[in-house]
């Protein structure tokens, strides 16, 4: 094949690749590669740009409002939810036997001595019937004490005879006393249910954790407790604080909390108890802060961030760290003064975190941030 005829096959091939390349996309249907929108111009006198209305720059920035927030002390500490061990009862079953009744559900606000379930149990049975036995003692025991008296004041009987007596009426009484007792504290200071053991609230607060059923069987080594009662407007968060920051909270101190089923929100609480005892493993302290729930939006074993604020200064201005560009030594911020109208400000941080910065100076609160795109408009700005 002579080289003439060489080219003019090559050249055939590429023309019919060439076609097959047009026609392909349009014979299956898919759109053709969209083209890059151009930039509209931007004007510029050094610190501030201006764009056209439906400048396509636009689309690519994202502003919010600068807000005031207490400045805080340390980046936020993992931390936890939990009940107020101090408004909160885990009942658990006295003694063997069988649930024979539930009077009480999940979320059921009990006051204190309210029932709450009924357990037949022999020992409790038994502990009835010592009561009942003690009784009849004591009274038996009273009856021969009043004969005995009449006849020593009569001076038939001796002495010696009327104290044994006396003393025999003592034993008695105090041998019902310990029954009574003991009946008490089985059935949480009520009233016996038809003879059974009844399971009393031991104080005011909603039902949040059942683990029984009619005809469960319990005991005293039963591993779950029969009921959980607490006050859920009122629960703690647990925070284990590494040994570098003990120094930094302290009982009364003011804490803000965030949860993640409450994006954006922060709830208030104040520290109540500093640990005495490092965790030798961790090398952690315990600290647990009261919290207000009166909504009842959080719940126990939600995980949450707790941030030590700081109490003795103002507010500062708090912007999210994508909002702040770098040029040297200096940080700066884009705020919008008017629509497609930003200006670049120096700004000085007085504390830097992971999410947030809080400013000194250089934004005032309300002003409106950009967020996002700020080093897209500071390389317009410097390129201008």
């Amino acid at each position: 094949m002579t080289r003439g005829k060489l080219w003019g096959s090559v050249s055939a091939v590429i023309l019919v690749v060439s076609a097959a390349a047009w026609t392909l996309p349009r014979m299956s249907g898919e759109p053709p590669a969209a083209r890059p929108q151009p930039t509209a111009p931007s004007e510029s006198n050094g610190t501030t740009l201006r764009f056209p209305a439906g400048a396509p720059q636009l689309a690519f920035l994202r502003t919010s409002d600068a807000i005031l927030d207490a400045e805080p002390l340390l980046e936020a500490l993992p931390g936890r939810i939990a009940y107020d061990e101090d408004r909160t009862a885990r009942l658990g079953a006295p003694m063997a036997g069988r649930v024979t009744r539930i009077a009480a559900t999940l979320g059921t606000r009990v006051r204190r001595g309210d029932l709450l379930a009924v357990i037949a149990s022999p020992e409790y049975a038994q502990a009835v019937a010592d009561v009942r036995r003690a009784e009849l003692e004591a009274r038996h025991k009273g009856q021969a004490f009043d004969r005995a008296r009449v006849l020593f004041e009569g001076e038939v009987m001796p002495r010696r005879e009327f104290e044994s007596l006396e003393t025999d009426l003592r034993e008695a009484e105090v041998e019902l006393g310990r029954a009574r007792r003991r009946l008490e504290l089985l059935s949480s200071g009520g009233p016996a249910e038809n003879g059974e053991l009844p399971i009393r609230a031991p104080l005011a607060g909603v039902v949040t954790e059942r683990s029984i059923n009619p005809g469960t069987l319990v005991g005293p080594d039963t591993a779950q407790p029969l009921f959980v009662i607490s006050d859920p407007e009122n629960l703690r968060v647990v925070i284990d604080v590494p040994e570098q920051h003990i120094g930094v909270l302290r009982t009364g101190q003011h804490v803000s909390v965030e949860v993640d089923a409450y994006s954006g929100r922060r709830f208030d609480a104040t520290v109540v108890y500093v640990g005495d005892v490092l965790d030798p493993a961790s090398r952690r302290i315990q600290v647990r802060c009261r919290i207000d729930n009166a909504g009842r939006l959080l719940k126990p074993e939600m995980y949450a961030r707790v941030t030590p604020v700081m109490e003795t200064q103002s507010p500062r201005v708090r912007v999210p760290i994508a909002a702040i560009v770098t040029a040297g030594v200096n940080s700066y911020v884009f705020v919008e003064t008017r629509p497609g109208q930003f200006e670049r400000r120096q700004v000085t941080a007085s504390t830097q975190g992971r999410e947030f910065a809080y400013l000194r100076s250089g934004v005032a609160a309300g002003e409106r941030v950009v967020v996002s795109g700020a080093s897209l408009l500071n390389s317009e700005l410097q390129g201008s």
